[in-house]
């Protein structure tokens, strides 16, 4: 498989801020180069106030696909748990459409307690929540096949955690990116096990494109985290001023490291 590129999401937390802001940023982002944008799926913040400004998800994601035209977009992640799999895979067919081909669909098994009792949502245990999340995939994707229009494409997919035993094997069977915030040996160690679920079920674990929630100066983590795999770096950003200061720095390393790789191909006669 020819080796991925280096790519940069920014997760643009809908938090203490009015839609305005949060679309000012959306278009900023964009113009800035970033390959993709996320938002979360909560309906309260979940830093600073806790009962601060907050948007819901998906029907901002439908507003982000009109206002932007060449970013992949999604949320990092949908709750399981808050919709139901065959409305999640139809929400997600229609922003596909709408964006022209760009929805990326975050799939999670939810964690935030609040959120299920004041919504009337079954909380349930971690345990729970994951069989739940095992059994919605393969309704999403029977559910995608059976849509008239059809998705634009196949709509990659993305699971975040790092459970071993249950959540990495969701993510063998179902994913196209690993999202996580793994790093160092224990990054190493997850991705490995990944590799071994990938195995056992007969699947090439390089489909899989690993991704990991960064920060600072990518000086600092960025060259280390790519040697042990990681292609999609997303840092996130937090409301009403959604500072890009450091989006900007891991753009130029990106830059920089993919125009290396792009010469180092040349330079053997290999693929560009």
């Amino acid at each position: 498989m020819t080796e991925r590129a280096i790519r940069i999401g920014i997760q643009l937390n809908p938090q203490h801020a009015d839609y305005a802001d949060i679309r000012r940023a959306v278009v900023e982002a964009e113009e800035l180069g970033v390959d993709l944008v996320f938002n979360w799926d909560h309906f309260f913040p979940l830093s600073g106030d806790k009962d601060g400004k907050h948007f819901e998800c998906w029907t901002m994601l439908g507003a982000w696909a009109e206002a932007t035209s060449r970013v992949e977009l999604g949320a990092l992640v949908t709750a399981n748990s808050y919709r139901n799999p065959d409305l999640v895979a139809d929400m997600a067919r229609t922003v596909d459409h709408i964006s022209g081909g760009r929805l990326v669909l975050g799939m999670g098994a939810g964690f935030k307690e609040r959120e299920y009792v004041e919504y009337g949502y079954d909380f349930g245990t971690p345990g729970s929540r994951l069989a739940e999340l095992a059994d919605a995939m393969p309704r999403i994707g029977r559910r995608l096949a059976r849509l008239n229009p059809a998705p634009t494409r196949k709509i990659p997919m993305i699971l975040g955690g790092g459970g071993e035993k249950k959540t990495l094997r969701i993510v063998a069977r179902h994913a196209d990116i690993w999202n996580t915030f793994a790093e160092g040996e224990t990054f190493v160690r997850k991705s490995r096990i990944l590799d071994e679920h990938c195995a056992a079920i007969g699947r090439d674990p390089a489909e899989i494109e690993r991704s990991v929630l960064v920060g600072g100066d990518p000086m600092d983590s960025g060259e280390a985290l790519r040697a042990a795999g990681v292609t999609l770096f997303i840092l996130g950003a937090d409301g009403p001023a959604y500072d890009l200061t450091e989006l900007r720095q891991w753009l130029k390393w990106r830059d920089a490291h993919n125009r290396v790789s792009q010469n180092d191909k040349r330079n053997v006669g290999g693929p560009v």
